[in-house]
């Protein structure tokens, strides 16, 4: 479908919505936003989780990491028009396939460079792979939880293909439900904060003084951090390192699929609880979860950006394994010790994504798509979503 073709009727659909059901659709984004507003930056750097509720925890101390990372973003600079990487063997995006299962799109029309003027931007690409198996389709799009404004152009956020396929499912899936993330914060509290300073007592004292070097800079950071479990503990440094990237969470993926799928008045569910996704992270031993905070501060805040910002231009390339190849040499180069490591990533990671199918199959039903949308490392590679959908009698398609 041409872009100018697919505002439009965007357009038109949202002119008939009434007011009022446009301001309660603002609201309610914007509650969620806040509940999830700093979670996703520590996601792109541990294993591109949702891990919306850190925003409970890290509030408090984001000002002062913010401050400690200012050198960080200097050197790095706007990144907004930086080039996608080149990914071998990846679809171009002027190549989508002509049809899309489970709606029918209008005829499209040529695009292009035009002598009124140049083509408008055009939304980042993404993951977007379409599985079916007889009459049951789902639709998969791997997310950032953060993301640059130009990823989401005003009037078209994402391609054609993605759009008609929220139009035509009647239930958008994300890993976390909404509700779920408006009760997440005393849970984060019970499990990842102590009454005390406790994290010195449950590291090795080098690491504890590699930590604590790291964060010199920045006393609210460390304070906060002392009473923090290991496995939160990275997290937060990862979202400070995350956060020095350039990207903002307001233009995180799910933030910017709701806007959308809001008006539709569609139906919502997340794939996994939010107990479920906690214990993915408690249930760590303090071996592993040591190996996750040992792996953070392997590199300087510097070289992390920079990964940062390399998963997202893979990202907008579109390319999911190439993506799960990308983060599967980076967990190699890290790894501490890399039997804990593999050890971590099954919980983590590998575990999450058999639970993710075996709700989406529960979800799905013939002749009534689901339009999946979770962390653009759950899908590729051998132990990805996409595989295991395979594995499950599943035709996948990238479009």
């Amino acid at each position: 479908m041409h872009d100018g073709v697919a505002a439009r009727r965007l357009a038109r659909r949202h002119a008939r919505r009434s007011h009022v059901d446009h301001a309660r659709g603002a609201r309610a984004v914007t509650m969620r936003r806040r509940a999830a507003h700093v979670f996703a930056c520590a996601v792109l750097a541990a294993a591109q989780l949702s891990f919306h509720w850190l925003d409970a925890v890290i509030v408090p101390a984001r000002a002062a990491g913010a401050a400690a990372n200012t050198a960080v973003q200097g050197a790095q600079g706007n990144q907004a028009g930086r080039p996608a990487v080149p990914v071998p063997g990846s679809r171009n995006a002027s190549q989508p396939r002509a049809t899309l299962p489970g709606f029918n799109p209008p005829p499209s029309t040529a695009s292009g460079t035009t002598a009124s003027g140049p083509v408008r931007v055009q939304p980042a690409r993404m993951p977007f792979y379409v599985a079916t198996r007889g009459t049951t389709t789902i639709y998969l799009l791997g997310t950032l939880h953060v993301g640059d404004p130009n990823d989401y152009p005003s009037g078209q956020p994402f391609r054609p293909p993605i759009l008609g396929a929220l139009a035509a499912s009647p239930t958008l899936a994300l890993e976390l439900s909404p509700d779920d993330l408006l009760v997440s914060q005393d849970d984060v509290s019970k499990y990842g904060v102590c009454s005390y300073r406790c994290l010195p007592k449950l590291l090795p004292e080098p690491l504890w003084h590699k930590l604590a070097m790291r964060l010199h800079g920045n006393p609210a950071a460390l304070d906060e951090i002392r009473k923090m479990r290991p496995w939160l503990a990275a997290l937060l440094v990862e979202t400070y390192d995350s956060l020095s990237a350039g990207l903002q969470t307001e233009y995180g993926t799910e933030a910017q699929l709701q806007n959308v799928y809001l008006r539709q008045k569609g139906r919502i569910v997340g794939l996994e609880t939010l107990g479920e996704q906690m214990r993915a992270f408690t249930g760590l031993t303090l071996a592993q979860q040591r190996e996750m905070l040992a792996q953070d501060l392997v590199q300087t805040p510097a070289d992390n950006v920079a990964d940062v910002q390399t998963l997202h231009r893979l990202w907008r390339v579109g390319d999911a394994d190439a993506i799960a190849a990308w983060e599967a040499a980076k967990s190699e180069k890290l790894a501490r010790d890399k039997r804990i490591s593999a050890q971590v990533d099954s919980k983590i990671l590998f575990d999450r994504n058999r639970r993710f199918v075996n709700r989406m199959l529960l979800i799905a039903a013939p002749n009534k798509p689901v339009f999946v949308a979770i962390g653009a490392l759950h899908l590729g590679g051998p132990k990805g979503v996409l595989q295991l959908l395979r594995q499950r009698g599943f035709v996948v398609d990238a479009y």
